[in-house]
């Protein structure tokens, strides 16, 4: 069975439209379909019209959120509720066109577990273009997974990955990314990307930045996750070196210019107040900042051992047993 999960934001317009063209092409290609619809707090009518095509074909299911929780949340609680050995993700708009299922599943038959979309010619405005084309680069230099459009809406996985991949916030746009730190096995597709009929995008300037951020902590979970002291650690014992090479070297400054009298050599370097050196500020807070960089790796390491649960180090692709 493959369960289509698509999340719904105030797109009343486009979901009888979007939900015909789905059955089409499971009727064509003989397929098992269900269809979640998950409204994520619309202020429209598309609950009402989610129950209507709900009471029309038993292969519609719908979950109504009391507000709106962010596509994260709305994709989470469709994969709670599938029961497909297949899943895809499709975004409400029309934008995604249900034509290109068959070519998702037959590039997932030549044994990859995630296949994602790239909307090869985007029909957006450059401003969305552009920006996206310089994140997709980052996500690949960052985590090693190059990918030409990781926030495509358009995904095919298979059920095992749902079950050990977590997305909250806005980290569903790094699907592909959290399931290839795991081991599976990812690939693209290019996909025909129609202009918007209905309604308008709900990403503004602010996305990229949160998209960066979020970026960063992808890094962290699927690099670090496990091992938190290895990152934190490193930077604590950078700037600490950096620390104790400036006080080290301030220190024999401080000696040239007090040499006693007594042993009758004349100070190399004029006598000059250490205090006064902008050196000793930054030496002294690099040392602080690389001893509260190592602390934070030493809680950090204690938090994850006290609270990670042995199956989700690793991830099982087949088992056998001879009795």
């Amino acid at each position: 069975m493959l369960s289509i999960i698509i999340p719904v934001l105030n797109e009343s317009e486009s979901l009888a439209q979007l939900f015909d063209e789905i059955r089409t092409v499971g009727q064509q290609q003989g397929l098992t379909l269900e269809v979640i619809f998950v409204d994520d707090g619309s202020r429209d009518r598309s609950w009402e019209v989610i129950r209507e095509l709900s009471a029309n074909d038993a292969r519609v299911s719908g979950i109504r959120f009391r507000r709106n929780f962010g596509k994260a949340a709305a994709l989470t609680a469709g994969m709670r509720a599938a029961t497909g050995e297949l899943l895809m993700m499709m975004d409400a708009d029309l934008q995604d066109d249900p034509a290109e299922i068959p070519n998702f599943l037959a590039e997932l038959n030549k044994g990859f577990d995630v296949v994602n979309g790239w909307k090869q010619r985007r029909l957006d405005p450059w401003h969305k273009v552009y920006p996206s084309r310089v994140f997709n680069g980052m996500i690949g230099w960052l985590t090693g997974l190059r990918l030409h459009d990781h926030n495509c809406g358009l995904k095919l996985f298979r059920q095992s990955v749902a079950r050990e991949i977590r997305i909250y916030g806005e980290l569903h746009r790094f699907i592909p990314v959290l399931a290839h730190a795991r081991g599976f096995r990812v690939t693209e597709l290019p996909v025909h990307h129609r202009e918007r009929q209905f309604g308008h995008s709900k990403y503004g300037v602010r996305r990229f930045l949160r998209g960066f951020l979020d970026l960063l902590t992808v890094k962290f979970l699927t690099g670090f996750g496990q091992s938190p002291q290895h990152m934190l650690g490193a930077i604590g014992l950078t700037f600490l070196g950096l620390g104790g090479l400036g006080l080290s070297y301030l220190a024999v400054l401080w000696l040239l210019m007090n040499i006693p009298p007594s042993l009758g050599i004349t100070p190399i370097i004029v006598a000059t107040p250490i205090g006064s050196r902008p050196l000793l500020a930054y030496s002294v807070a690099a040392t602080l900042l690389g001893g509260q960089s190592l602390s934070l790796g030493l809680l950090a390491e204690l938090i994850v051992s006290n609270t990670v649960r042995e199956q989700e180090t690793y991830s099982v692709a087949e088992r056998v047993r001879q009795d």
